[in-house]
């Protein structure tokens, strides 16, 4: 059956993290590898995607990246948080009480 690989880069802006993937990555640009197979029978190409691949760049004084086998909607879940507008949670100060001042 006939296959193809896609390769593209993914940029995160900010730190992240996945399913599938150890600990909290820093932000950075992230190659994908992403496995797909021929659906055979159709009158058209369709492709099933098999398989989706992240590779993370070798930590410092490692020569070895590592690849993480991951789900396509993991991968695209992260995106989307890190293009989401950051949120700073400020504290509610009652309005009967002044704020501190510096004399």
């Amino acid at each position: 059956m006939p296959d193809r690989t896609t390769r593209t880069n993914v940029t995160f802006q900010r730190p992240f993290s996945m399913r599938g993937v150890d600990g909290v990555r820093p932000p950075g640009t992230y190659a994908v590898e992403i496995d797909e197979e021929l659906i055979m029978g159709m009158t058209f190409d369709a492709y099933r995607r098999t398989a989706t691949f992240l590779f993370v760049p070798a930590a410092s004084g490692s020569i070895a990246s590592e690849v993480f086998n991951i789900d396509s909607a993991d991968l695209e879940a992260a995106l989307a948080q890190d293009a989401a507008p950051s949120v700073v949670h400020v504290p509610d100060v009652p309005s009967d009480r002044p704020l501190a001042t510096n004399p």
